[in-house]
């Protein structure tokens, strides 16, 4: 027989089949002997109470062979001679929509201004030992996108607008760890992504589609309000059925493009604040709620919080446990912070943006620049904090309680964040609708979590690359642009999607529209 049943077990029992077969079989009413097999179907962690439980769900086969529980298996068709379609971006909503393509039978020509993973990778050696920056080859730019040397969180909210299942499938398929399809928060790490990319950019190719790096796109080829391809850097043309512009938050060329070529662009709310610091042990002790920390049975914990603050959400967001902060600019006079973490998440350190909302009001000395003032604010705000910081892109920090005070501090504890850190009065010159906002919230926080708010953690700034400020504006059933036909934004630095998963289903909703236009 093959049932599934639920089960409520301590860390220990759920952390390997020796210790969980026994309850199962109990659970069945029958002897463990008669199990032919167990499958772990789902599994997440219930820290609310001080007794730490796991959930899991299980697939369980007795009296009868355990059925050869094939993975999903994904054969890319050739599509050398087909109908090309541009897709201008290597982030995950391009890749995604790259391979739904080519299932549909058509051949992606990607292109991507940064650089193959392999070779991003030095770029990245470079940000840290010389203290360079490669504008088009960095931790937002290149192959993958900005996921690709982050965590690799695959946790989404937008599960109704695409296909999740699939998505995890899919990177499964191409080397990602069995983890991912059963954790309730799936993650990949950094250390296992960029395999994972590479593999994607394999498939692509084998079935006959393009990939192109270290070429930017600067110019749209619209005719009558329809799109026919683009224009590269080398002057170069390539002509296509219609391009899906999958580009992400940080190609800020990209929206000045299109405002310089009359293509319709709105404003859209965002959020800008600080990178936070803790030591990993004392988050531990807080979520599992355990003076001892995690023990050994438990992963890295985690947090998510909110608060409202004068009409405004104070938020937490892509926190990495186990992690490291990282210099994320991606041009010269800037000072941007992200975090990322590898698989194990075995670092000392646990770090998490803190933002707060960027409302229409907070623009009005960029309100000239229309659509762009998002923008234009972001660009003040990461000047600022690089001239608050160093040119060595040493970062502005302060202790999270004399943050909170208005206290300049005296020294900084220790961090991951390699380029250094240094003591800057942050409460005094980030805008006073961030500083005043983040420092309630921060006091909310500790209500909440006691020992959260404290002078062992850190902040650094600034955290600026949250979301896009700027929506280019699509047909809710089409997808196309409003204005140009053919031309489908898509992902995050379109506006519709804020993270791996929800941009690789817009990804793959993109590919899907341009196909049933063709239907129709």
């Amino acid at each position: 027989m093959i049932t599934e049943i639920n089960l409520v077990l301590s860390p220990r029992e759920a952390s390997e089949e020796s210790f969980y077969k026994p309850l199962v079989a109990n659970n069945l009413k029958i002897y463990a002997s008669r199990i032919t097999g167990i499958q772990i179907l789902r599994r997440s962690i219930d820290a609310r109470q001080r007794n730490v439980k796991i959930n899991m769900r299980f697939r369980v086969a007795y009296d009868e062979d355990f059925p050869d529980l094939k993975l999903s298996d994904f054969s890319y068709q050739d599509v050398s001679d087909r109908k090309k379609v541009i897709v201008v971006g290597a982030g995950p909503a391009g890749l995604f929509a790259a391979l739904r393509l080519i299932e549909l039978g058509y051949c992606p020509i990607v292109l991507e201004r940064g650089k193959r993973v392999e070779d991003r990778k030095k770029d990245l050696a470079a940000i840290h030992k010389n203290r360079t920056i490669n504008p088009d080859s960095n931790y937002s730019f290149g192959e993958g996108g900005a996921g690709t040397f982050s965590d690799g969180k695959l946790y989404t909210r937008s599960k109704k607008r695409g296909n999740l299942k699939k998505i995890l499938e899919v990177l499964h398929f191409h080397g990602a760890q069995e983890d991912i399809l059963i954790d309730a928060h799936p993650h990949i790490g950094t250390d296992v992504l960029p395999k994972v990319i590479v593999r994607i950019r394999e498939s692509i190719i084998q079935a006959g589609g393009e990939v192109h790096f270290s070429t930017k796109v600067n110019h749209l080829l619209v005719s009558d309000n329809k799109i026919s391809g683009v224009r590269i850097e080398s002057g170069d043309e390539i002509k296509a059925e219609a391009v899906i512009l999958a580009t992400g938050h940080s190609a800020r060329d990209i929206y000045y493009l299109l405002d310089s070529q009359k293509i319709t662009i709105e404003a859209k709310t965002f959020a800008v604040g600080v990178r936070i610091e803790h030591s990993q042990n004392l988050i531990d002790q807080i979520q599992y709620h355990n003076p001892d920390g995690r023990g050994e049975y438990l992963p890295a914990a985690s947090y998510s919080f909110v608060q409202q603050v004068d009409g405004r959400g104070v938020y937490s967001f892509c926190m990495c446990p186990g992690g490291v902060i990282v210099p994320a600019a991606t041009g010269n006079n800037q000072q941007v912070v992200n975090g990322m973490s590898s698989s194990r998440r075995n670092t000392a350190f646990a770090n998490s943006g803190m933002a707060v909302e960027v409302m229409e009001e907070d623009l009005k000395e960029f309100e000239e620049y229309g659509a762009l003032a998002g923008i234009k604010f972001q660009e003040k705000i990461e000047a600022l904090a690089f001239e608050k910081g160093g040119s060595d892109l040493t970062a502005p920090a302060q202790c999270m309680y004399d943050f909170v005070k208005g206290i300049r501090s005296s020294s900084l504890p220790q961090s991951s964040y390699q380029p250094g850190l240094k003591s800057s009065a942050l409460h005094e010159w980030l805008p006073k609708h961030i500083s005043y906002r983040l420092q309630e919230g921060f006091k909310a926080f500790g209500n909440k979590s006691k020992g959260f708010l404290t002078n062992e953690a850190v902040i650094l700034a600034v955290e600026s690359r949250t979301s896009s400020p700027v929506r280019i504006p699509r047909d809710n059933k089409t997808l196309q642009h409003i204005q140009v036909s053919g031309l489908f934004p898509c992902g995050e630095g379109a506006g519709y999607a804020g993270g791996i998963v929800s941009a690789a289903m817009d990804g793959e909703r993109c590919a899907e529209a341009f196909h049933n236009l063709l239907l129709e």
